[in-house]
């Protein structure tokens, strides 16, 4: 007797066909969705607002500096007033343009404001892809900014990878910006940066802190009770009724404030938990789909965040992974090794040490002060993900090839 065998993607397209759908509206569970009410930013939209209002005035608004924790609603704020205030000014007589980048995104400064100038208007013909000096790419932005007479807002989201980019090059794009209006004669710039750290201008040239955060608005973290309220908001709109059992919102929303008061990362643990609810074809969201949902997040994030590091970085992770335990002067000596195993000039141990500290910040190290005795006091790091990560994410990398 045969046995009939069902190819394995029939098998799963078939249960997609025929299965129950637990999402009825995936749009609303993803992070550039602008809901129509924000909750628990009723303020926070006031100052927005406030300090961009001049626009509307035809005036030129203050530069503005936006700070928060990831998932504080920094983006999702700026995003809305701005696509209110577009709806205004496309009826009036004052040309506006809106523009929009993201510094992570766009990881270089050529790419940032090739970016920029794409979304004024310049072709590739005008603003090639590549090829033209950095000073040369400000200047044809300025120039058309000129000719057309345009009053430009320009956000620049997660800013502070813009001022590791800014010490990587030696090129203060920031500084430009800033002083773009002295250039001007017709047309004016203002800047809108967003921030995930609240640190980030100790690492600016002081000129720029002075004129680019004329104004500063600060998003503090959500409490638990605040997350569950937009998450019961979201899960009203993406899913079918009843399809997240209470336990598993309760759940959901501890863990995200438990740890940051994250908003973006509860909306991505209830996301992941549906698809994989859908895929069991189980009746609704349980609590055990939020945690394995939570295992995959944490585990997808740290492959995307050490991919993201520049090579200097990067060698420093690969440099407390082999001398993990150990004081920041023995992982530079091995980040020195590193560097000349690889062909590149090593970096200041002053550079180093901030380095080391920003990595910090994204989990993938932690450092602890030891004191010893009449020697002072020394920092050693550890690795806190593992190295077969490290190995598996960097192996494609031929720099690495011979040091990993």
């Amino acid at each position: 007797m045969s046995v009939i065998t069902i190819d394995p993607i029939e098998k799963l397209l078939n249960a997609a066909e025929t299965g129950k759908s637990l999402i009825k509206n995936r749009d609303v569970l993803h992070f550039t969705y602008i809901p129509n009410t924000i909750l628990h930013r009723d303020t926070e939209q006031e100052q927005v607002t406030q300090s961009l209002i001049p626009i509307l005035k035809q005036s030129r608004p203050s530069n503005l500096l936006v700070y928060g924790k990831p998932g504080t609603g920094k983006t999702l704020v700026v995003r809305k007033v701005l696509s209110k205030i577009q709806e205004r000014v496309e009826k009036s007589n004052f040309p506006i343009v809106l523009v929009y980048t993201n510094s992570k995104v766009e990881t270089t400064l050529y790419g940032l404001l090739v970016s920029f100038g794409r979304q004024l208007g310049l072709d590739e013909k005008e603003l090639p892809p590549t090829g033209l000096a950095i000073s040369e790419v400000f200047k044809r932005l300025l120039k058309l900014i000129e000719k057309r007479k345009i009053n430009v807002v320009f956000v620049i989201d997660e800013i502070d990878y813009l001022t590791q980019l800014v010490i990587k090059t030696g090129k203060d794009i920031l500084y430009q910006l800033t002083r773009a209006n002295e250039r001007l004669n017709q047309g004016t710039i203002t800047l809108v940066g967003i921030s995930n750290d609240l640190t980030f201008k100790e690492r600016l040239d002081p000129r720029v802190i002075s004129s680019l955060g004329e104004e500063e608005i600060v998003f503090t973290n959500y409490t638990v009770e605040q997350i569950r309220k937009i998450l019961e908001d979201r899960i009203k709109n993406a899913f079918i009724e009843g399809a997240v059992s209470e336990s598993a919102l309760n759940l959901c929303s501890a863990m995200a404030g438990r740890e940051h008061g994250d908003a973006r990362r509860a909306i991505d643990l209830l996301r992941v938990a549906g698809e994989m609810a859908e895929r069991d074809q189980s009746e609704s969201v349980n609590e055990e789909h939020i945690r394995n949902a939570a295992d995959k997040i944490e585990e997808n994030k740290e492959v995307t965040t050490l991919r993201s590091y520049p090579l200097h970085e990067k060698l420093l992770v690969i440099a407390v992974m082999k001398s993990s335990g150990t004081s920041t002067g023995e992982i530079y000596t091995c980040y020195k090794n590193l560097c000349k195993a690889v062909g590149q000039k090593e970096l200041t141990t002053r550079r180093v040490n901030q380095m080391l500290s920003d990595i910090e910040l994204s989990g993938i190290i932690t450092g602890r002060i030891v004191h010893q005795g009449i020697h002072g006091n020394t920092k050693k790091f550890k690795l806190e993900i593992s190295p077969n990560m490290v190995k598996e994410t960097f192996k494609s990398d031929l720099t690495f090839e011979d040091i990993i």
